[in-house]
């Protein structure tokens, strides 16, 4: 991994040097954009208003406009910007973990010691631990000031960047308004079809189909050429209508009803088992 920011956290008159790096990584196969008539490269290009000519990345600033002037700021007028400079990771308080909204959470990176001795870093973690106490921090990164959580997973101090509170939507929806019964027989059921599927999550046991099958699509036609039937790969596929809207009640009932079926089903496979397992193998003739 690679280093994207370095700097230090500061908490009291601690100071922790540190590097951080993206935690996260996409794992979407990259496409491009192609004329379908003869396959060529779509590009976009960026032309300026006023001349007509193409601008290279390199000559772009960046410009605010309230409607009757526009105000250009250049990279010079942002990298002077006091936040922007800062190298820090400004501990602000410590909350409680189950404090933090996960509504708020939106990227992840990983702290890693920067000095020869990881002793102030190992002291933060540890007294993080201990509490279970999340540090909420600020710090200047990739030109915006970001609020962000502080926390120990698996040894590691990880930095979460936090959405500011004005940045959350607030949910109103009408169709809640109403009151809505729920029957004594329709909370069994749910609580019953709950108490079935309980587990603790594992991601790992979790994948991205779509990027799989996309995956397969790509190397089918790589393969086998590009005037490839997708059926040939993905076998037909019944096209979906949406689902039908049924009672709760049911519902819930034929899921408990599946539920079952599909234990008596296995249960009767045990016997069977059991009595292949049993029987004396053929002896081969001499």
């Amino acid at each position: 991994m690679r280093a994207i920011w370095k700097g230090s956290i500061t908490f009291g008159l601690v100071n922790v040097p540190v590097k951080l790096y993206s935690a996260t990584e996409e794992h979407d196969l990259e496409l491009h954009q192609v004329h379908d008539a003869d396959g060529g490269r779509i590009r976009y290009q960026r032309h300026c208003e006023v001349c007509g000519k193409k601008v290279e990345y390199a000559h772009i600033d960046k410009a605010f406009d309230d409607g009757e002037q526009t105000v250009v700021l250049t990279a010079e007028d942002l990298a002077a910007l006091p936040a922007e400079r800062s190298r820090e990771i400004e501990v602000l308080e410590f909350v409680p973990n189950e404090q933090i909204d996960p509504m708020l959470l939106d990227r992840s990176y990983f702290l890693e010691p920067d000095s020869k001795s990881p002793k102030a870093y190992v002291l933060l973690r540890r007294v993080l631990a201990e509490t279970e106490r999340t540090a909420i921090v600020k710090l200047s990164l990739r030109q915006r000031t970001r609020l962000a959580s502080m926390r120990v997973q698996d040894d590691v101090l990880v930095v979460q960047t936090l959405r500011w509170a004005d940045e959350l939507r607030q949910a109103d929806f009408d169709s809640l308004d109403t009151d809505v019964r729920i029957g004594t027989r329709e909370m069994e059921l749910a609580r019953s079809i709950v108490a079935d599927l309980e587990a603790d999550f594992e991601p790992e046991q979790y994948v991205d189909e779509y990027q799989q099958q996309l995956r397969t699509l790509v190397e089918a036609k790589l393969e086998q050429g590009d005037a490839l039937d997708t059926a040939a790969t993905f076998g037909e596929q019944e096209e979906d209508e949406g689902g039908e809207v049924i009672d709760l009640l049911e519902a819930l009932q034929a899921s408990v009803a599946k539920k079952k079926a599909d234990a008596a089903g296995s249960a009767k496979k045990q016997p069977a088992k059991r009595a292949a397992a049993k029987k004396p193998a053929k002896k081969k003739p001499a």
